[in-house]
């Protein structure tokens, strides 16, 4: 398996486009569209919060996954019937567009994705003004210009590629790109994700292996604790490699296309990280020699979410009590006293006490990324969560993100 240097590179069966619709913003793109022709299979996650928008609801039942129209700037969220309706709306719309250019397609091929403020409707107005135009500009090289309309308070894209060769078997490619930069603890999936293979695949085998990769990825990252209302992510197969599906892990095949996956997810997750709304530190923390790997994970997600700690590496303030503080609180089991806390390789606390390494440790969160490790000594668990510093620029950003 190789990273690829062209991550918005065509994905053989997809084709991608994208608009400035004016839906929210002005002059710049704010509605995607993803189709795949030929069609696999595909498998989605979703928010775990109550709050769910509408155009998870959608996406949630829908049975197959052809085609994906994802908007920026309006959420769909608590929008009540008429936010159902319009997700309705929005999709018998492109599906008659698109039934009369790909055999077969229909409503129930169609799945949304929107983002940006909770409460407010999508202006549908704009939105089936710019369709035809969208499903026009349908291009093998749109992936590069939708990784672009989904953005909201994020600086940059955020895309991915893998290219895979199986052993005496068809080499193939699998590519993602995500949008998000606050609001982000995910549960079951990050903000919006878009992941494309031409691998063939059920939708059985997506669905397992999607929410194994993302276990261990979008579900280890958090910018500011909050998990969206919208947060979606899609992996679809167009089969266009040729050659038997993979049915089962135990396919010929499967462990490779899973650690392709993973390694995709994985890199998307930091993105989201390092372009964390005000973020300037990314900081990988790791507990070990916990209980369980679960007991570290818990530890683990209470240091990496615990504003005070998160301040602290904004300023590169060198209090290890916080972090001590954050892991007592944690519920995972632990004697304060045989704590040990590294910044990289510094040893910064022995045994629960100050090592006398307060200088080097302030060297090394001097940098733009490090490590983070706690040895809690309790026995073999281990687990790291990804997180970012909280900044003046965070309270900048959300104190006036609707205008």
């Amino acid at each position: 398996m190789a990273q690829n240097d062209t991550p918005a590179a065509p994905v053989p069966g997809f084709r991608a486009a994208s608009a400035a619709s004016g839906m929210r913003y002005r002059n710049r793109p704010d509605l995607g569209l993803i189709v795949a022709d030929p069609y696999c299979g595909w498998s989605g996650v979703f928010t775990r919060n109550l709050c769910a928008a509408a155009p998870v609801l959608w996406s949630r039942e829908r049975g197959r996954g052809r085609a994906i129209l994802a908007n920026a700037g309006q959420a769909n969220a608590q929008t009540g019937e008429r936010g159902l309706e319009d997700a309705r709306i929005s999709a018998e719309a492109l599906s008659r567009l698109l039934g009369s250019r790909i055999a077969g397609v229909g409503t129930d091929d169609v799945l949304l994705a929107s983002t940006g403020v909770i409460g407010q409707p999508v202006n549908m107005e704009a939105l089936l003004a710019a369709l035809p135009g969208l499903v026009e500009g349908l291009s093998p090289g749109g992936l590069e210009g939708f990784s672009r309309a989904i953005l909201t308070t994020d600086t940059v894209p955020k895309a991915e590629r893998a290219e895979v060769k199986e052993p005496g078997g068809a080499s193939y490619s699998i590519w993602g790109c995500v949008k998000g930069s606050g609001m982000i603890a995910p549960d079951m999936a990050t903000m919006l994700g878009f992941v494309l293979t031409d691998r063939p695949c059920s939708s059985g085998f997506l669905r397992q292996a999607l929410r194994e990769a993302t276990d261990l990825s979008f579900n280890r990252i958090t910018v500011d604790g909050d998990t969206s209302t919208n947060d979606s992510v899609f992996l679809v197969s167009s089969g266009a490699a040729g050659g038997p599906a993979l049915e089962a892990p135990g396919s010929p095949g499967a462990d490779l296309f899973r650690e392709g996956l993973a390694a995709v997810l994985r890199g998307l997750a930091r993105r989201i990280v390092d372009d964390g709304e005000g973020a300037t530190k990314t900081v990988t923390v790791t507990v070990r020699g916990a209980a369980s790997d679960a007991e570290a994970l818990r530890a683990a997600r209470a240091v990496a979410g615990s504003p005070l700690v998160k301040t602290a590496f904004f300023g590169e303030d060198a209090n290890w009590g916080r972090v001590l503080a954050a892991l007592g609180r944690s519920g995972a089991a632990l004697d304060p006293y045989r704590v040990d806390l590294y910044l990289d390789s510094v040893p910064w606390v022995k045994g629960g006490v100050d090592n006398g390494r307060e200088a080097e440790a302030q060297e090394v969160m001097r940098k733009r990324g490090y490590s983070l490790t706690a040895d809690l000594h309790a026995g073999p668990g281990e687990a790291s969560v990804l997180t970012c510093d909280l900044s003046h620029g965070y309270v900048t950003i959300n104190g006036s993100y609707r205008s």
